[in-house]
């Protein structure tokens, strides 16, 4: 009895393109996160129940302040899971989503007074690309997109220097 999954029966498989740099939370990083907002919502929390203000606007307040800190508390812990990979095609997560093609790629900005994300840089779009935000991770908003937060700074200053010399190569840095 012979196989048929051989590559000679036929079956076209597709290559994914070779990753060229990888950003990605620490575990570390990714509890302190984490860590920071879950006592930031507790905290809060806290305080509107135990102690409650003298004025219920106040308590409101810090009711929707907590609430929305511990919401944002689950959103870093899952969008902290994944990766950003860097391929000749483009940025992309880690399960396939794509952030930013490199064809649509027209700059980098990572200087110490660009507005970018803790520890890394934003990339101008040449077409918006809706948005989208990953906390701790990236964000995409109009023609920007923000890559960073709880990242490594060796990590983002890798891709941020690949995608330079990567535009660079093709001659469409702005």
């Amino acid at each position: 009895m012979t196989s048929e999954t051989g590559p000679d029966k036929g079956s076209q498989q597709t290559e994914a393109p070779e990753v060229m740099a990888r950003v990605g939370a620490t575990g570390m990083r990714r509890l302190i996160g984490v860590g920071m907002l879950v006592v930031l919502g507790g905290a809060m929390l806290y305080i509107a129940l135990a102690s409650p203000p003298q004025e219920t606007g106040w308590q409101v307040f810090l009711l929707v302040v907590g609430g929305g800190a511990l919401i944002l508390s689950e959103s870093m812990r899952r969008a902290t899971r994944w990766q950003l990979e860097l391929t000749e095609t483009g940025l992309r997560m880690s399960d396939g989503t794509v952030v930013a093609p490199l064809d649509m790629i027209e700059g980098i900005e990572r200087g110490m007074f660009a507005f970018k994300p803790s520890n890394g840089f934003t990339l101008r779009l040449s077409e918006p690309l809706g948005r989208q935000w990953l906390p701790g991770l990236w964000w995409r908003v109009g023609r920007r997109v923000g890559v960073g937060g709880v990242t490594p700074r060796p990590q983002t200053k890798f891709m941020a220097d690949t995608l330079q010399a990567l535009l660079a190569e093709r001659g469409t840095l702005g």
